[in-house]
This record gives structure tokens, sequence and C-alpha cells, in this order.
């Protein structure tokens, strides 16, 4: 995955697509050897598909509804996403827990990015979370995802302070500033080869 053709990557998209954004962004500046080969969504109002649309980018829409579970949702998206050839998968802000249809199907192959210092604050309303518990760094971290909420390996996390008299709105923002540097970082190693995982452990080669 060094050089050569560009790494296809499918990105699923629930919301805004802010960090959709900021890859996209790093992409067209060539800071990562990689196309957006296509942009998914569960939600057919979400912004994020806005954003691919005016970047030329295919999109498609797979609902929640229509499937018998989990399972079968994750098996039609496997095949939306090889239908691409995409070659490794970003969670942006989709909100939905995958099962391990989707996790076998693309092992070591998904990104998240969660807006605390993992393992700390899992699942969600991580940033409400960090404050109710006082403490006084939190962050963002982006990681493979497994069969389990927020446990996967971990490639690169940012800290960022918490002050005092945040708000969850303010924190947020400043972790948000920092997942926009550090998402789309973890992506470009990954297309540059230089990502290996040993067990719990993500090697970063220089």
């Amino acid at each position: 995955m060094t050089g050569g053709q560009p790494i296809a990557l499918g990105v699923l998209v629930s919301g805004s697509g802010s960090n959709l954004q900021a890859i996209i962004d790093r992409i067209e500046a060539g800071g990562i050897n990689a196309r957006i080969a296509c942009v998914i969504s569960n939600n057919p109002d979400a912004f994020a598909l806005t954003r691919a649309a005016e970047h030329g980018i295919p999109v498609a829409i797979h609902e929640n509804r229509g499937f018998a579970d989990r399972r079968a949702y994750d098996a039609a998206l496997v095949a939306i996403l090889r239908d691409h050839g995409v070659e490794l998968v970003v969670l942006a802000g989709f909100m939905r827990i995958l099962s391990e249809t989707m996790v076998t199907a693309f092992p070591n192959a998904i990104m998240n990015i969660h807006p605390a210092l993992l393992p700390a604050f899992p699942g969600l309303n991580a940033q409400k979370q960090a404050l109710d518990y006082g403490v006084r760094f939190s962050g963002c971290t982006v990681h493979f995802v497994d069969c389990g909420t927020d446990t996967g390996p971990i490639i690169l996390q940012a800290v960022v302070p918490v002050e005092q008299g945040d708000t969850e709105e303010s924190l947020s923002a400043r972790i948000q500033q920092e997942e926009h540097r550090t998402y789309p970082e973890a992506v470009r190693l990954f297309c540059q080869g230089k990502i290996r995982v040993e067990g719990r452990h993500v090697r970063i080669l220089s």
C-alpha cells in the first residue's frame, strides 16, 4: 500500500460530515494517497451527502428499515462497499454499531474516531461523561473497529485540556478541531502502509 494506485475509501456517515470534509480536503491537497470511492449514509438527510456531491463523490443511501436484523443490514452494506472496490472503511459519524458481519469482512480495515481518550468514556455523550467525571484532559482517539463498542486497537490519540467553565459544547468544539487533524493523519498512515496491528498494539512504521 505504499505508492502506486490510490487506496479506495468508503466513508460511512449519518450527520454533518465534518470529518469527511477534513479527509476530502487532505486528499485534494495531495496529502493522502487515496480516493473516496463512495460515501454511504443511513440518513437520507445527512449534510455529509451534500459535501460528497459537491466534490463529485458517488453517494448511496442505505437506510435502516427493511432488514431483518443488523447482520442483514451489514451484509447489504458490505456488498455496496465491495461493488466500489473499497479497501478501507472510514466511519465519520456513522450512528450504527457494526455487527460481526461487517467487521470480519474488513479486518483491521475499518476506522472510527471517538471524542475521548479511550478506553475512558466509550459510547455516546463522551464529552459529557468526561465533564461529569471531572477529568483535566480529554481528547480524541482513532481506532480500528472490532465487535465491541469503541474497544478496537488504538491508532492515534490527541489530548485536549479541559478548561475551567467548559461546557459540553465548548469542549466538543475543541476536540473536533483535533479530530479534523488526527483522523486524516491516521488515514494517511494506513494508505502509506505504515500501520501494523499486533494484537491490541498498533505499530506506526517510519
